[in-house]
């Protein structure tokens, strides 16, 4: 199946505590259908002080934690709307297209 979200693009959430906040693509997990979204879904993490390493940081982290495929939609480069991800063929090469708007989005 192909790529409709890759790093770097601009998703909103559509359902979930964070529904309706937007932010960057950080990194994808594809065999687990999830990606991990700047600023949204923080998680907490406590963290044990690595002995051997005194840069290592200790206490609790807050970090972002995996979103759900299914719960985030990219964001249309043309009016900055939710949008469905098509996938377009021109002289060999794929190209994602937004189907709201019909722009190449890459």
């Amino acid at each position: 199946m192909p790529a409709r979200i890759r790093r770097d693009d601009q998703v909103i959430v559509v359902s979930g505590k964070d529904k309706g906040k937007t932010g960057r693509v950080l990194r994808v997990d594809p065999s687990e259908e999830r990606v991990y979204v700047e600023g949204l879904n923080i998680v907490k993490r406590h963290q044990r002080p690595t002995p051997g390493r005194p840069d290592s940081v200790a206490g609790v982290i807050e970090r972002e934690g995996p979103i759900h495929l299914s719960n985030v939609m990219l964001l249309d480069p043309k009016d900055g709307k939710p949008t469905r991800v098509g996938i377009e063929i021109h002289d060999g090469r794929r190209f994602r297209v937004a189907r709201r708007s019909g722009t190449r989005i890459d």
